[in-house]
């Protein structure tokens, strides 16, 4: 295992999950100040997750092509880039255009953290053996989910303490270092391709990574249905509780889904995954289906929503690091890029419509609504992992 490369790798996921969380809270507690709607909300971050829809479907392309460390480099500084962008920001601009520019902003953020995300986790691959791969792609995700929630918390701080523009231009200047660091330190190129791949080869995929990119569609759209607008929104608005108070809240799930991920080889033998997958997803259908009942008919609404959030967090945490291992263990070293990306842009469809449908169905039924539809996309995830139970990597 390269130590060396494996830290300069995860130190810029790190630092840039950083920033990524405190603008997602930043934008999203800024804006519902401001008097914006729940789907005015979700629509600021529609350009987020369709940019890394596209740049997961070309980004392993070009990180095939070009290396994994040309196309890090590139995420962190377009992230530098969207951060300043926003901050220029004008509250007094007319409500449309500031919505187009914030979408914009948003969008170069899409871009570039799904570049630094896919060169991170397809870094791994090339870095460690295959007998600990999953004990390592556990703890970077695990660890850089902890992070996003620190940032959420540090998101709600900032805005607290600073101004919109001020927290902007902090983080800008804090991932700039980063950038400066990553660059000096990590000198090995990894993941270029020994043959050219062509274009038509990003839709060309095995049977178990279309099931399973499927699957993690599902799964990332039925937590986005209620974590991303619902949740927060219904925070602050329904429960009168603080920027610090939601800030806190999501950064301390955020923190223990993390946690929880990087423990996850603990809970399941790497030699099943599959199987493991399955009766793991089936296991949150069933806490979502309780959690949506108890809201809905108004049971204890506090303690039932923070209990089943947080049995939520440990099931999800657990499947998606199954599904981070699987991935990796279906590619090849030349081919990890590419496959890895094509895997990424179903997640980053998935945080999409489950963005998209937070604030609509928020808006149609309140946070019931939203726990509801997460079941049934549950309910699909599920059907999707079935043809893996069977399918383990050797």
């Amino acid at each position: 295992m390269n130590i060396k490369s494996y830290a300069a790798v995860t130190a810029s996921y790190w630092g840039f999950t950083l920033t990524d969380g405190a603008l997602r809270m930043l934008v999203l507690l800024h804006f519902h100040t401001l008097g914006y709607s729940p789907v005015s909300l979700a629509f600021l971050f529609l350009l987020y997750e369709f940019c890394g829809v596209l740049t997961n479907l070309l980004g392993g392309w070009i990180g095939s092509r070009v290396g994994l460390k040309s196309t890090l480099f590139a995420g962190l500084t377009l992230q530098v880039v969207a951060l300043l962008m926003l901050s220029l920001m004008d509250p007094s601009w007319a409500a449309a255009w500031s919505v187009t520019y914030v979408m914009t902003s948003q969008a170069l953020s899409g871009i570039a953290k799904d570049l630094t995300k896919m060169s991170s986790k397809s870094a791994v691959k090339l870095l460690v053996h295959q007998g600990t791969l999953f004990r390592w792609v556990a703890l970077l995700t695990g660890s850089k989910n902890a992070l996003k929630g620190v940032g959420f918390l540090l998101g709600g701080l900032l805005l607290s303490w600073l101004s919109f523009s001020q927290a902007l231009w902090c983080m800008a200047g804090a991932l700039g270092m980063v950038l400066m660091a990553a660059v000096v330190f990590l000198k090995q190129d990894m993941g270029k391709s020994k043959r050219k791949v062509k274009f038509t080869q990003l839709f060309s995929k095995s049977r178990e990574i279309n099931w399973l990119s499927a699957a993690r569609f599902f799964l990332f759209a039925s937590r986005d249905v209620w974590f991303v607008v619902a949740l927060p929104v219904f925070l602050k608005s329904s429960l009168d509780w603080s920027f610090n108070q939601v800030g806190a809240l999501m950064a301390a799930w955020v923190v223990g889904y993390g946690i929880v991920q990087a423990s996850a080889p603990k809970f399941i033998q790497a030699k099943h995954p599959g199987s493991s997958a399955l009766r793991w997803v089936g296991l949150l259908t069933l806490t979502t289906t309780a959690l949506a009942a108890a809201v809905q008919i108004e049971l204890y609404p506090i303690v039932s929503l923070l209990t089943g959030l947080a049995i939520f967090g440990v099931i999800f945490a657990v499947n998606s690091a199954v599904h981070s291992y699987l991935i990796l263990s279906f590619t090849s070293h030349d081919d990890v890029a590419i496959n890895v990306g094509f895997y990424y842009m179903a997640n980053a469809w998935g945080r999409l419509v489950g963005t998209l449908l937070s604030g609509v169905m928020f808006l149609v039924g309140g946070l019931p609504a939203c726990l509801w539809t997460s079941a049934g996309m549950l309910v699909a995830a599920g059907l999707c992992t079935l043809p893996l139970r069977r399918q383990d990597p050797e």
